[in-house]
């Protein structure tokens, strides 16, 4: 009967690995006071989705130029989403801690004035997966400035990351989501490859949407803060439980942005 049976089948060590963390998840959902455990992602595609600047979000006359696309929505049937934080103001060590016992995917957008006391602590982050953009030097309004000031705040965070974590980035964001010709002209000069925005804003206690519906969508781009008491009242970690019950809720798993762009 055995002879007949044959080998037993291999055991598949990434449905086993994935079985782990999930497993990993319900304990940290525990620990960290999540309303509901997070829901696993499905593996990233093979192929990147192709990506294209999201209609009205466009350069007058720039058309048949070859620039960054400027987005706020992935292309997926997937029920994900994607969350980001930006500037860099708040290190809080509890929110490394607790994404990475949660397992939960995300991109930092950094500000050099933001982030250069402490490099360190982002480049912990990096560590432990986080990828670090491109979000200029400073937080200017970058539409105001000559294309040289331009240059100078993306060119230069471009090598202020190259410098302090060994990597150029290829993901841009602008400040408050504003940019013009010579932004996405000047970005693509130094190595981005692509712009996300945003579709919706989380903070400690409620969600703000781009979308008329008010509601998430497959592959929507949030976006938070690097902020905490003084801005807030509340944590980073608070932040974090309010967005991922509004994503749990509605059925979405949080997924690695540069898995898919």
């Amino acid at each position: 009967a055995a002879a007949q049976a044959g080998p037993a089948p291999a055991v598949d060590s990434r449905a086993e690995e994935r079985k782990q963390q999930q497993a990993a998840r319900v304990v940290a959902a525990k620990k960290w006071g999540l309303a509901q455990v997070p829901l696993a992602a499905p593996e990233p595609p093979a192929q990147k989705p192709r990506i294209t600047t999201r209609e009205g979000f466009e350069i007058d006359g720039a058309e048949d130029e070859d620039l960054p696309p400027v987005f706020t929505t992935v292309p997926t049937k997937e029920r994900i989403v994607f969350l980001t934080m930006d500037d860099g103001a708040e290190k809080d060590p509890e929110l490394l801690r607790m994404m990475t016992e949660l397992n939960i995917p995300y991109s930092a957008f950094l500000s050099d004035y933001e982030v250069n006391d402490d490099y360190g602590y982002f480049a912990e982050m990096q560590k432990r997966g986080v990828t670090l953009n491109n979000h200029t030097l400073n937080h200017p309004y970058l539409p105001g400035l000559s294309a040289a000031e331009q240059r100078e705040e993306i060119c230069g965070e471009q090598d202020k990351i190259e410098e302090h974590f060994g990597k150029r980035p290829a993901l841009f964001r602008p400040p408050y989501g504003n940019y013009n010709g010579d932004t996405l002209r000047i970005a693509k000069s130094c190595g981005v490859k692509a712009v996300p925005l945003w579709a919706a804003e989380a903070f400690p206690d409620h969600m703000e949407w781009r979308e008329w519906d008010q509601d998430l969508h497959p592959g929507d781009i949030i976006l938070t803060h690097f902020r905490g008491q003084s801005d807030w009242d509340a944590s980073m970690a608070d932040m974090v439980r309010h967005v991922m019950k509004t994503v749990t809720d509605k059925g979405y798993a949080v997924a690695r942005l540069e898995d898919y762009v």
